[in-house]
């Protein structure tokens, strides 16, 4: 008998300890060195800029530098998978974003899969795109451009970005909520778009609105509408293209904090909770007010709904539009 007591005691020993090690003790440690944010663009955009605002702030309050670590490159793969690969341990973090929902219906194989292969943790901020125009163009309002392209059906240019952006297919969207038949002229990044626009060589634009808001502000360009659902507070008189005409219309840039998947859940709690401090700051807000981006912060949950809706949007635009896989 006393041998089978010892037999049940080690049994019960190593019970124990698989039940204690399966207990979230990582968020009273948590974090004990430098937190890696992967960011999927280049050093000096919105998208970077928002991330370090951010994660400098998180940094004072976990008491670990929060380091940002551009991998700009394949739509955003490049980061993607280097995260996806990480060890799941809350140390390898990923700006996420609507291009990462893109990506999921733009490539033909990725090397990991947005929603399996990542842990939500928040988002962090939206920012408006708009349809822009010059302004000795005769569009005066975005009512004006939609009457012109239905009596005209393809002779209306309208420039965005690179082909599978989401500047570029929020065009596409437009032309199947609009109604309306027009080319859709992409452009290699930003001031291209901009010389083109201000040149006459295209009617009009669609672009994030950050970066022309300086243009828009001195009239060098005009806005016609904004493809939220709200207007853009810094541009309260400029309509929402729901406002003008168009049902059904919601497209905003976002970003967004993500993990490898299995990082513990306490661990995307501490995080999650450290995101709605930092973006409900006043001083955070304030900056990212003057990139023009909205701070705002979300359940891991619905940081989940989102980004399962916009790969099922984005992927049926793509379809729709006959976007060639990449």
């Amino acid at each position: 008998m006393k041998t089978m007591n010892q037999l049940l005691s080690s049994v019960l020993a190593a019970v124990l300890a698989g039940v204690l090690g399966a207990t979230p003790v990582l968020a009273d440690t948590f974090p004990s060195k430098p937190i890696r944010l992967v960011v999927p663009f280049g050093a000096g955009g919105v998208a970077d800029l928002t991330a370090r605002t951010v994660a400098q702030k998180m940094s004072e309050s976990l008491g670990q530098p929060i380091v940002v670590d551009n991998k700009p490159g394949a739509g955003g793969v490049v980061a993607g998978d280097a995260v996806a690969k990480a060890e799941p341990d809350g140390y390898t973090l990923l700006l996420m974003s609507n291009g990462t929902a893109v990506s999921a219906g733009l490539f033909k194989s990725l090397p990991f899969d947005a929603v399996r292969d990542f842990a939500p943790i928040s988002t962090m901020g939206y920012f408006d795109l708009a349809v822009l125009a010059s302004p000795n163009a005769p569009y005066k309002t975005m009512a004006d451009l939609l009457a012109y392209a239905k009596a005209n059906p393809g002779k209306l240019n309208v420039g965005t970005v690179n082909i599978g952006s989401t500047q570029n297919l929020a065009a596409e969207l437009l032309k199947t909520r609009a109604g309306v038949d027009f080319l859709v002229v992409p452009f290699n990044g930003t001031p291209a778009l901009t010389t083109a626009l201000r040149g006459g060589q295209i009617d009009v634009a669609v672009e994030i609105l950050g970066p022309m808001m300086g243009q828009v502000q001195s009239k060098a360009i005009r806005a016609l509408a904004v493809l939220s659902d709200t207007r853009a507070s810094q541009l309260p008189d400029v309509p929402t293209l729901m406002q003008s005409g168009v049902k059904d219309f919601d497209v905003s840039s976002w970003n967004a904090l993500a993990a490898p998947a299995k990082t513990p859940k306490d661990v995307i709690a501490r995080l999650n909770k450290e995101v709605q401090a930092a973006v409900n700051s006043p001083d955070v807000k304030k900056k990212l007010y003057e990139l023009n981006v909205e701070a705002r912060g979300s359940t891991p949950e619905k940081l989940g709904e989102l980004l399962a809706s916009e790969i099922k949007r984005w992927s049926d635009v793509i379809a729709k539009a006959n976007v060639p896989k990449l």
